[in-house]
């Protein structure tokens, strides 16, 4: 071929070329969106326990700084509608509902005395999803007072 011949010759994608590409990717993102659902409602499992285990830190943390007794109250109706920490009448932290999620803990609340340590004994908080099936987790609380957050039921 002549030189002119190659140099005018277009280069890019043609239309069918693009239409399967994009069919592909269809049917791939269609497989994908179900796992995909349930990584999110994980994620927002993993993201409540890790709520819960900073407002028991945190109230810990409190209970020592101040020296005096600090309470973590569930809001009314249970711990998914949220909660608070307070020392006295000082409310510390609040914390609002968790949506679509089943926080179970101890009733009717927690107190960590001036060295940091629960009045009740070790405790645990279950927290799973209501709509779906994803892995539940377990807040437990030790000995010391502080929590420790895994995968799997209390």
């Amino acid at each position: 071929m002549p030189q002119s011949a190659l140099q005018t010759r277009a280069h890019g994608f043609t239309l069918i070329e693009l239409l399967v590409t994009i069919s592909i990717a269809a049917v791939l993102a269609a497989i994908a969106a179900p796992s995909f659902s349930s990584f999110i409602a994980g994620q927002r499992i993993k993201t409540a326990s890790y709520d819960v285990s900073y407002a028991l830190t945190y109230a810990r943390s409190e209970a020592i700084k101040r020296n005096a007794d600090v309470v973590l109250a569930p809001a009314s109706g249970g711990w998914q509608n949220g909660w608070t920490v307070s020392a006295g009448a000082v409310t510390l932290q609040q914390h609002d509902a968790l949506t679509d999620m089943n926080v179970t803990g101890p009733t009717p609340s927690l107190t960590y005395n001036s060295n940091g340590r629960l009045k009740v004994a070790v405790t645990s908080f279950a927290i799973s999803s209501i709509s779906t099936s994803a892995s539940p987790r377990c807040v437990s609380i030790d000995l010391s007072g502080l929590p420790n957050s895994k995968t799997g039921v209390c």
